[in-house]
């Protein structure tokens, strides 16, 4: 595994008409890039994640898993805005000579697909064997097949959508107006709107999971208050939100958070290319496209539509009690099916 920083020093025009002078990007690679260039794998990552697959995707990344480095030479760029390497609001506003804070301009997912061309040219990769990501990662994925058609031989987005719904939108919304109500969130300062930020998590997590999964992992109590008094027990499921809150907090910032969710926002493939169905057409890579049958946030719906748009597209949605998180936990379910996507038929 290297871990490495690509510097651009060029300036770069955001869709937003932003000038940055220059950017940078924190990637991770796994194994070697072969003398034809055609064993690349590009691994976009979700959220909050980073640029180490093999950390937070252990079941398909990785030693003896299906995306080898003994074969492949993957690649996973942790995208601007985000907390773990590159370009973030944390950083020095070359304007003003201090942080960013609250005036980090707005990355579009197409913004971020246009840092990742300059790197991919700066590697020397013309061709992309597989591109993969889950979430906010196969919304990356989705733009940058569509911005260049030709780039990608296969392509598996896999519980993601062709534009961002209402209902997301309100998710994060909801979720930054937590952040706001910190009153710390003003300040200008690494630690602002952190407790705000445990608030937003906990209310995403209840799109990540459904009725079901909590009924089944959250029953009951708190185990350390079990025999308390019945006014000193604690619910399990207070606790689980609670604990996924501080967790976030000690790892992540909420300026970046508030700006990831922003970016999520903005995705819309059909935005300025006549409609959705219109951009989804100009896929030319071999694709599948993998749903979750309980995931609320970006329900099996959508992935049926990007199918239906999408050349030739396969679909197949697979059951899981784990909703939205399914993409990061059913790695056997999700190994199958690429592998049988992968496999030539004859």
């Amino acid at each position: 595994m290297d871990q490495l920083i690509y510097q651009h020093s060029q300036p770069i025009t955001l869709e937003s008409g932003v000038v940055l002078p220059s950017f940078h990007l924190q990637y991770t690679t796994y194994g070697k890039l072969n003398e034809n260039k055609d064993n690349v794998v590009w691994v976009f990552h979700a959220l909050t994640a980073s640029s180490e697959a093999a950390d937070w995707w252990p079941g398909l990344v990785g030693e003896g898993k299906i995306f080898d480095p003994e074969n492949h030479f993957i690649i996973c760029v942790n995208m601007p805005g985000s907390h773990y390497g590159s370009t973030c609001p944390l950083d020095t506003n070359p304007d003003k000579g201090e942080p960013y804070y609250h005036d980090f301009p707005l990355f579009t997912l197409r913004d971020m697909v246009q840092t990742y061309q300059e790197l991919r040219a700066h590697l020397g990769i013309d061709k992309i064997w597989l591109g993969i990501g889950g979430s906010m990662g196969g919304m990356q994925l989705l733009e940058w097949a569509i911005m260049e058609p030709e780039r990608f031989e296969n392509i598996i987005p896999i519980g993601t959508n062709a534009k961002h719904s209402p209902w997301g939108i309100a998710l994060n919304a909801s979720q930054r107006m937590a952040i706001e109500s910190d009153c710390s969130w003003k300040t200008k300062s690494h630690e602002a709107g952190h407790n705000g930020m445990k608030v937003a998590r906990s209310i995403a997590l209840l799109s990540y999971r459904d009725y079901t999964a909590y009924n089944k992992t959250q029953q009951g109590f708190s185990p350390d208050t079990i025999d308390k008094n019945v006014d000193e027990q604690i619910y399990r499921a207070e606790t689980y939100q609670r604990y996924q809150g501080e967790k976030l907090a000690r790892r992540f910032n909420a300026f970046s958070y508030y700006a990831l969710s922003r970016s999520m926002d903005s995705h819309d493939v059909g935005r300025n290319r006549g409609s959705v169905e219109q951009a989804l057409s100009l896929v030319q890579a071999k694709t599948l496209i993998i749903g979750i049958f309980t995931d609320i946030l970006f329900p099996p719906d959508e992935q049926l539509f990007l199918a239906k748009h999408i050349r030739d597209a396969e679909v197949h949605i697979i059951n899981s009690m784990y909703g939205h998180d399914g993409f990061l936990l059913e790695f056997e379910a999700i190994d199958k099916l690429i592998t049988r996507f992968l496999t030539p038929k004859f």
